[in-house]
């Protein structure tokens, strides 16, 4: 079947051009660099171990741009051997490539953990004299940025420890999981998971009801696997936030993204206590629909009205460049590149990891994109969410590796950004109040997935992380009653919960891949829409102050970068003015139901 789509769709040949890295895993250049990468990190270690406290700015920036370059080159490898395994994940030489590559990494790592150990040791009074030289300009954000580390850190002799076992730890149990649910087929067809979740957005309730039985199946075979996968990153969590004293499961991803704590409960908090706009819309989709009951496999049905085009990859490349381009001809330059220089990788394969990503890679290449391409409009979206990403990162690849890694509070920005591009001149092309309720509706479920659901995940983390800290490990029935009651209190009856339901926690990888994440995307989300509101404002030099954000990466916290937008983190009441935006979108689709009913 996934043959049929790709010839259908135009996206067989969408392949990306790994060789812009390597040419394959037997390339000799990877071990030329691998060898190269040695000699950094011996040269770097012997001249400045031990050192730190009595250079001055110059030797300091010196040593930084050596590690910098290092990390460049060691994030290369790891970029390349992670987009080759990502693409054949049922290929045992691919997995065995990318731990060779982990474990690599580790052992330099390993070299010039010094660094960050020696830095954050120095006062406070003779590393703000240092930083004040403004021969280290461009790398003082990075500098303080690693000093917020100082009270978690621990001796060299365990910070080298705890790298020699990352290859077996928490990055090993990542993989596992891929491989699991990249080669569990669902079905008496065989489906992939990327297949059968597309049909829960079928307009035929049988074809979702299957679908949904379909996935349930598959993941309860797996579900010792998973659930043992699931508690072993939790107890490795807990572990290294106890020995690292961080307070909470959630300091340590707070601390990364550079935001206060308060700032995320208040997110969390605004969050909770807007459900009510999703029992409002959901109550309204099951009048539209003529259900009784609405039912999980039903939350995505597309309303009767919902355009049903298919769209070929052509058209989705014409219509994303378009959108990018009305608004600035820079952003649709660069993503035009990723089209013309094989960027992307877009048909649906067997033993592909499902979903879709882009990978910055390292600024001296460029970004890849992964997608599962099926033709629908919800998948136009996600090219031009996935584009926008591939923007940011390489405006952000200009600041050079350091200052380019985004934190994940602000990651978000171009990509949820580009898909209110595309959204809305989709809809301008609509006109009658039938197409345009559909797609409206499509648009609110997205925007909950991202805003309500993934604060909803949040509760789930934040129960399960404590639950495992304080009762031991959890069953796989513990994780689905924690599921389902964080989930329903989301939907406030307005959707009912099937008991099959109770075990789709499993297949969520950002639990596994990194703990903590997922507020990010309902920070972003709620972000992007009051950003978007000054766009079609016409805020007074929006464009360039928004390409300007993009440029910035991560060369400064997330509160002095949204600073020029007059944005202030620090005020809880910030996140009202995104969910009151989503109310009034949901309004507006209320309206335009009572008009056509």
């Amino acid at each position: 079947m996934p043959d049929n789509i790709n010839a259908m769709l135009g996206t067989s040949d969408i392949l990306w051009r790994l060789e812009d890295l390597y040419r394959g895993p037997d390339d000799p250049q990877i071990e030329r660099d691998m060898d190269t990468c040695r000699e950094m990190a011996s040269r770097l270690s012997a001249d400045y171990a031990g050192r730190i406290a009595s250079l001055d700015a110059h030797s300091l920036l010196g040593c930084v741009m050596g590690l910098e370059g290092l990390s460049s080159l060691l994030a290369k490898l790891s970029a390349f051997a992670y987009l080759n395994f990502s693409t054949r994940v049922n290929q045992p030489e691919t997995g065995a490539f990318l731990q060779k590559i982990k474990e690599f990494v580790s052992a330099i790592g390993k070299e010039v953990v010094f660094f960050d150990l020696e830095w954050a040791k120095i006062p406070d009074d003779k590393a703000d004299v240092l930083l004040s030289d403004p021969i280290l300009a461009d790398y003082e954000h990075y500098l303080r940025a690693a000093r917020r580390y100082r009270p978690h850190l621990l001796s060299e002799p365990e910070e080298k420890l705890l790298i020699e076992f990352s290859p077996v730890g928490h990055t090993s149990w990542i993989s596992l999981f891929e491989k699991v649910l990249a080669m569990e087929r669902y079905g008496e067809s065989g489906r992939t998971q990327e297949e059968v979740l597309s049909d829960l957005y079928s307009p035929d309730r049988e074809v979702r009801k299957k679908a949904a039985q379909e996935l349930t199946c598959g993941l309860k075979k797996d579900l010792h696997v998973l659930t043992h996968t699931f508690n072993t990153v939790l107890g490795e969590k807990m572990i290294e936030d106890r020995v690292r004293r961080y307070p909470e499961w959630i300091s340590a991803m707070n601390l990364s993204n550079e935001v206060d704590d308060d700032t995320v409960a208040a997110l969390v908090e605004a969050v909770t206590g807007r459900y009510d706009i999703v029992k409002r819309y959901y109550n309204t989709k099951r009048k539209i629909l003529g259900l009784e009951t609405i039912y999980d496999y039903d939350r995505y049905a597309p309303l009767p009205y919902m355009p049903r085009e298919q769209v070929s990859w052509e058209e989705c490349r014409r219509r994303v460049l378009g959108s990018f381009g009305r608004f600035s001809a820079e952003m649709e330059e660069i993503a035009r590149d990723f089209f013309e220089k094989k960027w992307i990788h877009a048909p649906v394969e067997t033993g592909k990891a499902s979903g879709a990503f882009a990978h910055p890679a390292v600024p001296e290449a460029h970004p890849y994109v992964l997608v599962n391409y099926t033709g629908n409009l919800r998948d136009v979206e996600t090219v031009a969410h996935e584009l926008g990403h591939g923007v940011h990162q390489v405006l952000a690849g200009e600041k050079g590796y350091f200052n380019s890694q985004t934190p994940l509070v602000l990651a978000e920005t171009a990509s949820v950004f580009g898909e209110m591009l595309v959204y809305t001149d989709i809809m301008a092309g609509l006109e009658g109040p039938e197409e345009r309720l559909g797609l409206a509706a499509a648009k609110i479920e997205s925007i909950f997935a991202t805003v309500f659901r993934q604060i909803a995940m949040n509760r789930f983390e934040d129960a399960v992380h404590r639950m495992r800290r304080t009762q031991g490990e959890l069953s796989a029935e513990d994780f689905s009653r924690i599921w389902l009651d964080t989930q329903k209190r989301m939907f406030d009856e307005s959707v009912t919960l099937t008991e099959d339901y109770g075990v789709w926690w499993s297949y969520i990888g950002h639990f596994i891949h990194a703990p903590g994440y997922v507020y990010a995307y309902a920070f972003g989300e709620l972000l992007v829409l009051s950003l978007f509101a000054m766009y079609r404002q016409g805020s007074e030099g929006f464009v360039e102050k928004y390409m300007d954000l993009l440029r910035a990466g991560g060369s400064d916290t997330p509160y002095a970068l949204l600073k020029p937008f007059g944005i202030d983190l620090h005020n809880p009441g910030f996140w009202k003015r995104g969910l009151d935006m989503i109310d009034e979108m949901v309004r507006d689709a209320q309206r335009l139901a009572d008009t056509i009913t």
